[in-house]
């Protein structure tokens, strides 16, 4: 049964029966990564069939005293009653993580398929069906933002209410800020653009984190619109700099919720036009979560902004699932390795072999090999000697607010 009414129903009677003196309960939501992409390839009878493959290893993952719901097409939940502590629950999760290391048998063809798990206590982080379930699924997109098989729900450190109110009206007040961080080009050593940032200060919580705000976005409905007014107010800054004679690519994240928008492409080329910037001078950043989420959307779309064009790189690579498949085929102009492996290359041999690697792959499929986390000096070398193209992190610059950014670039613009 997979009616999620039902599913919230027999888990708040398993709740309603915990007593305290028998331990902790988990809620636990499992998520079985490209499985739309899955039923669109094979049909949905074959993404029914992985389904009930995914929940049969689970339930022989877990103890007989658990329940597992099938809870949609790409979904499991199950719930772990009498459990001591949340170190249980995590220890659960790796079990599960671990049942899926080998494919799941089908008759046509295994699924060799990757999960990602998001865990919520009761009482500690609810005492509804519903509260733990939509915590389990926060969870999960934290766990698929870090790269990470699984993650526990963490409570955000400012109350939802208050935090949501104050996002909503903000991006619709337009109260928002964009930073831009340099990036250098290891060729010419020029500034040859920037990555735009959005920050947030509130007269009640002064200024919030991009890593609190931005996931919360994420989480809620607010990612579209955040999406939106930052592709909008990096524009701006970026058309004054065009206008001033001292032109600068622009690099702008998107979040993969906005492939699902209707006519997104068309959106950001409207938004190109309106402020006048050439479309070869934007940059729009995706995460390999992207391409995941729904791949054959995410093609299409970047596709029609490529033959505009519009130049994509693929942020942070190296921490998600992306395989060589999915690099043949998504439209990629650049690919961003990933800080973790950028920083720690100066202290690990493996770590700096991979990098180059990464480089050559880049270079290979006729794109650009972009490093961020460039903390010092012996790490810039070090990319220099692997003939990476362009770098960003401390060590180049910090991000500065834009206003203060372009007009300082202007005011030397006119020194010249």
């Amino acid at each position: 049964m997979n009616d999620r009414s039902h599913i919230l129903a027999a888990v708040q009677v398993m709740l309603d029966r915990a007593v305290p003196d028998t331990g902790l309960c988990a809620v636990l939501v499992v998520r079985l990564k490209g499985m739309r992409e899955l039923q669109l390839r094979f049909g949905y009878g074959f993404g029914s069939d992985i389904m009930l493959a995914a929940r049969d290893r689970i339930v022989e993952a877990v103890r007989h005293v658990d329940k597992v719901f099938v809870a949609g097409d790409d979904s499991v939940v199950i719930v772990l009653p009498a459990i001591r502590n949340r170190t249980h629950a995590m220890l659960a999760a790796t079990r599960i993580v671990g049942a899926f290391d080998s494919p799941l048998p089908h008759p046509e063809r295994p699924w060799h398929g990757r999960i990602a798990i998001g865990v919520a206590m009761h009482p500690d982080h609810g005492t509804t069906a519903e509260w733990l379930y939509r915590r389990a699924e926060m969870a999960h997109d934290d766990a698929v933002r870090l790269a990470e098989p699984f993650a526990i729900y963490e409570p955000d450190v400012t109350p939802v209410d208050i935090l949501y109110g104050e996002l909503r009206e903000d991006i619709e007040g337009n109260r928002l800020h964009v930073a831009f961080q340099p990036l250098r080009d290891l060729r010419s050593g020029e500034m040859v653009r920037v990555e735009s940032l959005a920050r947030w200060s509130t007269p009640m919580h002064g200024d919030v984190a991009p890593a609190d705000f931005i996931p919360f976005a994420e989480r809620s409905d607010l990612i579209v619109p955040l999406t939106r007014w930052s592709i909008n107010a990096s524009l701006r800054h970026v058309a004054s700099l065009h206008r001033g004679h001292c032109p600068l690519d622009v690099a702008i994240n998107l979040s993969p919720r906005v492939f699902v928008e209707h006519g997104f492409a068309e959106q950001i080329l409207g938004a190109l036009e309106i402020w006048g910037v050439p479309a070869s001078s934007a940059i729009l950043e995706v995460t390999e979560t992207a391409l995941l989420t729904d791949l054959d959307v995410s093609v299409r779309g970047l596709r029609r902004l490529r033959d505009c064009g519009v130049r994509v790189a693929i942020d942070d690579f190296g921490t998600g699932y992306a395989s060589f498949a999915y690099l043949r085929h998504f439209p990629a102009t650049e690919l961003k390795i990933d800080r973790s492996f950028v920083s720690a290359m100066t202290s690990d041999r493996r770590t700096e072999q991979l990098v180059r690697a990464m480089v050559e792959v880049a270079h290979r499929l006729g794109m650009e090999a972009v490093a961020e986390g460039v903390e010092n000096e012996e790490t810039l070398l070090r990319l220099v000697e692997m003939d990476c193209d362009v770098v960003q992190g401390y060590h180049i610059g910090r991000p500065v607010p834009a206003e203060a950014f372009v007009a300082e670039r202007l005011a030397a613009a006119s020194l010249v």
